[in-house]
């Protein structure tokens, strides 16, 4: 049975055009996108608004309509913003009873470093960043565009900056994503850059392009590819290894038992993007498997509402994940078919 439709009638006082201009959004964009999203009608006439849903969804549109305006009071709204905004209320887009007990919320999860303040948006994002300064190891798997790398170097910044750690190291195995790129010129850290730049880029954001270069030449931030961790014993330092799902099981085995003390491992990956040769397992699925249920190590999974990128990428994580699902059942039927023909 289909819920009945619901109307909520709201006026957004102060009546300022500028606010409501920027609320709206050109040719009312930002409307269409809570429309979108909430699975809702919009309609206004100046700051009278009416918003027309099924269930519960007319009252948390006017709620969240109502938090909308008054962040476009203090700063310009675009289409990313809309998006984010939506995404850090995911987890309250239920029920509107929800919505009571979210203000406030996620503050002590903030991740502050000298240059920014990194706010978790979601409630994965919040569990991940809980689960990084609670656990010695943790480990953050899901889809691009989640924010899994991202707040593991703010969370490993953060610790350097409150000196709870040394130094930061940041690994990454060198696996081409299904293209050979050949002999690459330069030194070892030359060699591995490319590898590790969504690390890089993120810690410029948070540190400074010229800090970051001091602190790599003191050996403060050390880039280390992954077959280079052997042997080693890293104390007092946040090592975070990105792309896990590149890992052999060996390979996997080998870093996560190169912890030491004071230290705090991160490993990140999407299991849904191995490069690996076929038929070989990754490291990463195994240990899934295999640390589930350890005292001292937490897993997060992200999904694709989780995505915080341009709305299309969590759409087109959803239709892949569709088509993968899609495939499986088929692959499973044809299976269990053949399976249970009678011996000729």
């Amino acid at each position: 049975m289909n819920a009945a439709i619901e109307t909520e009638d709201l006026l957004l006082e102060p009546a300022d055009n500028r606010v409501l201009a920027n609320l709206c959004g050109q040719c009312d964009e930002h409307l269409r996108q809570l429309e979108q999203r909430l699975g809702v009608q919009i309609s206004n006439r100046g700051n009278h608004f009416r918003v027309m849903g099924p269930g519960d969804t007319a009252r948390v549109g006017a709620r969240l309509l109502r938090e909308l305006f008054a962040q476009a009071a203090t700063e310009r709204l675009d289409a990313q913003r809309v998006h984010v905004f939506l995404q850090e209320s995911a987890v309250h887009e239920r029920s509107a009873e929800a919505l009571g007990g979210a203000a406030g919320e996620g503050e002590s999860d903030t991740v502050r470093t000298r240059r920014t303040y990194i706010r978790p948006r979601g409630p994965n994002q919040r569990a991940y960043v809980a689960s990084i300064r609670r656990e010695d190891l943790c480990f953050g798997i899901g889809p691009a565009g989640t924010g899994k790398t991202y707040l593991a170097v703010a969370s490993a910044v953060e610790a350097l900056e409150q000196e709870r750690v040394r130094r930061i190291v940041l690994v990454r195995p060198a696996v081409e994503a299904g293209e050979r790129l050949g002999f690459l010129p330069g030194d070892l850290a030359q060699k591995v850059d490319p590898y590790l730049r969504p690390m890089y880029d993120a810690l410029y954001e948070m540190i400074g392009f010229d800090r970051v270069a001091r602190l790599v030449e003191r050996n403060v931030i050390e880039v280390a590819p992954l077959a280079y961790m052997r042997g080693r014993s890293l104390n007092e330092s946040f090592i975070i290894l990105d792309e896990a799902q590149n890992t052999t099981v060996e390979q996997m085995k080998m870093f996560l038992t190169r912890m030491g003390f004071g230290s705090r491992v991160v490993v990140t990956g999407d299991v849904t993007q191995v490069d690996l040769p076929r038929r070989q397992l990754s490291g990463l699925r195994h240990v899934m498997e295999v640390l589930q249920g350890i005292p001292g190590v937490s897993f997060t999974f992200f999904t694709p509402r989780d995505v915080v990128r341009h709305a299309l990428v969590q759409r087109i994580v959803e239709a892949y994940e569709q088509h993968e699902q899609a495939d499986h059942e088929a692959q499973t039927g044809n299976g269990a078919s053949a399976g249970s023909a009678p011996p000729q």
